[in-house]
């Protein structure tokens, strides 16, 4: 069946629809490793991927290592991105291990330059008030760390949030122009808001899995919805 001119018309001039990418994580499939070893495993009662540090590409002279599985065929610029994570310090981490894990959205082709929300599982409930306020966190790397912000600006891109290591933790991430904010565990109200994502409001790239070096990490149930 043909369509009418005035279809014709605007199916030529309307950009192409978005569509939800969704991955359940049961293996490695769909994704590009970047510094990280992929296993399936039952966590917690769960089929999920469990992401650590290959030993070829653990450093012993500090310098950070960007961890990440790509979601391959996504540009991704505005949104909506979900996954259930769950982090803890590996049995070799040093004292300082938080089990960081999280989502890199915006990633560049070089993989270095990125937004990132992570948590720190062991600081949610920690008997000090200080490690508790650390426990939720925005960066971008690499101009961005949290060390800068958290000098810079103290408790502006990291806020408190009750979690715990090992425990399956729903994150979703909203993504809108130089905004974005964070829900945990499918709180009504956001858990940090950012409102002045670094990346700028035309930034597009691609969408992470994203761990520290010292971590065990464990992802299950991808989605990301582009806008």
């Amino acid at each position: 069946m043909r369509l009418p001119p005035i279809l014709l018309a605007l199916a030529l001039v309307l950009p192409a629809p978005l569509f939800a990418k969704s991955l359940p994580l049961k293996s490695a499939d769909g994704l590009t490793l970047h510094h990280a070893a992929a296993t399936p495993v039952t966590f917690q009662g769960r089929s999920a991927l469990r992401l650590v540090t290959p030993e070829d590409s653990i450093r012993s002279d500090g310098n950070r290592l960007d961890h990440l599985a790509l979601l391959d065929g996504l540009n991704f610029g505005n949104g909506t991105i979900e996954v259930d994570v769950a982090g803890s310090p590996s049995p070799h981490a040093t004292g300082g291990a938080r089990g960081f894990v999280g989502v890199a959205f915006r990633v560049q082709p070089d993989r270095t330059i990125y937004d990132c929300f992570y948590i720190r599982p062991t600081n949610g409930r920690a008997e000090d008030q200080e490690r508790r306020n650390h426990s939720l966190q925005y960066i971008s790397h690499p101009d961005h760390g949290w060390r800068k912000l958290r000098t810079d600006t103290p408790s502006r891109y990291e806020t408190y949030v009750d979690i715990a290591p090992d425990t399956w933790i729903h994150l979703r991430i909203e993504v809108d122009a130089d905004r974005a904010r964070i829900f945990v565990d499918n709180r009504d109200h956001p858990s940090l808001i950012i409102n002045d994502v670094k990346s700028g409001p035309d930034a597009k790239g691609s969408v992470a899995l994203w761990f520290e070096g010292s971590t065990i990490a464990h992802f299950a149930n991808l989605k990301v919805t582009p806008r």
